[in-house]
């Protein structure tokens, strides 16, 4: 393990995450829909923000500590779910969970992980943890994997509303994504240059969908995991769903994929505890503002209803800083941390989350700041925002 003090930002993480990362996984994380201007907008965008810096201020005695939903948090940054995590690192869920717990903050499994619920459980003491749902058409599932995710502590239900279908990745089609690669002279070709990953491979029994196979009904080999997750996801989607799985969990619950004010307002009548502004990293709807471009008017729309959260383009602290000058209470990584996970797994996590927290605690200084919670738009600068 070299000397991690050396990378200092998240693009030194993804630049080596791209060399050790097959490049089908690596193109699966960091790719966007159709033309990815949604998904280069995300984090452009955050660039034209420019801060105010102020002088002559005490700095000392700096916090960046606030609540999420009610839970205690170090800085105000969750890790967001993302399907495959672990075929960017072997047991990369796992290693994402273990190294948001040491860190303070929030860890949010995918329903299309590669690591169970279970797993993540079991592997981190049974810590609590967040969990994204996708909405299938098979009831009976869900209803057992909301159940599951009750038996595995965790402490508030991610619900995703905006992937009813799946928007188009280009890259993935050209790359023929699958789980695990399939034995192609080109992958094969590609996974011999990426001695690393395919030992980390080799060392673990965890290679496809931990959530589902064994659990859905009829899927009993690859082949069928694959033509179930396809026929799986429900176009039919509506509020009605919300109030049920809201009913069935219980608990916290989330809706992620908020990107209009009336959807905004419709979030806070469900009940919901926190909706995050989200275009699913650009994943989905090519054409659609970034989320910090939309995140002002949903978090002016809804006041304090609701927690308003925001998802996308995050690549440093002072990402966050400006998510949380324009409204969002919270915001989620995705492609940050897989960056540091494919890097370096765990340590490479725990270094983009030390990245982060470092950038956010000078800026939020060096803009007369000491407390997170103290934090509003006029630490930006009028007309850039």
């Amino acid at each position: 393990m070299p000397d991690l003090s050396k990378i200092t930002c998240i693009e030194d993480l993804r630049a080596i995450a791209q060399r050790r990362v097959p490049k089908m996984f690596y193109d699966y994380a960091d790719s966007g829909a159709w033309t990815e201007g949604t998904y280069r907008a995300n984090e452009s965008d955050f660039q034209k923000i420019k801060l105010r810096q102020r002088v002559a201020v005490n700095m000392e005695g700096r916090s960046t500590r606030t609540t999420m939903i009610g839970q205690e948090v170090a800085m105000p940054v969750a890790i967001a779910p993302t399907g495959l995590t672990g075929m960017q690192h072997a047991d990369g869920e796992i290693l994402g969970a273990r190294a948001a717990k040491a860190f303070g903050i929030p860890f949010t499994l995918s329903t299309m992980s590669i690591c169970s619920l279970e797993d993540i459980a079991e592997n981190t003491d049974r810590h609590p943890f967040w969990f994204q749902l996708y909405v299938m058409k098979d009831r009976d599932f869900i209803e057992r994997l909301i159940d599951r995710a009750k038996a595995a502590n965790v402490s508030a239900l991610q619900l995703t509303l905006d992937l009813q279908i799946l928007g188009q990745r280009h890259k993935d089609i050209k790359n023929g994504l699958s789980t695990p690669p399939k034995p192609t002279i080109k992958n094969l070709i590609n996974l011999a240059t990426k001695p690393r990953w395919c030992m980390g491979m080799l060392g673990t029994k965890r290679r496809t969908f931990g959530n589902i196979a064994g659990h859905a009904k009829g899927v009993k080999d690859l082949s069928s995991l694959s033509s179930w997750t396809a026929e799986q996801f429900d176009p039919a989607l509506s509020w009605a769903d919300v109030e049920w799985i809201k009913k069935r969990w219980g608990g916290k619950l989330i809706l992620k994929g908020i990107m209009d004010e009336e959807d905004a307002r419709l979030a806070v009548a469900s009940g919901a505890d926190a909706l995050i502004v989200s275009n699913h990293g650009g994943r989905q709807l090519d054409g659609a503002p970034s989320s910090i471009a939309a995140l002002p008017a949903i978090a002016d729309a809804v006041g304090s209803q609701i927690e308003v959260w925001m998802d996308g383009g995050v690549r440093s602290g002072q990402d966050v800083l400006k998510a949380r000058a324009l409204g969002a209470r919270g915001t989620l990584i995705g492609r940050s941390f897989l960056y540091g996970l494919g890097a370096y797994g765990q340590e490479g996590v725990t270094r983009a989350l030390q990245i982060i927290h470092k950038e956010l605690d000078i800026t939020m200084a060096f803009c007369g700041r000491t407390q997170i919670d103290d934090v509003k738009s006029d630490i930006l600068l009028p007309g850039t925002f």
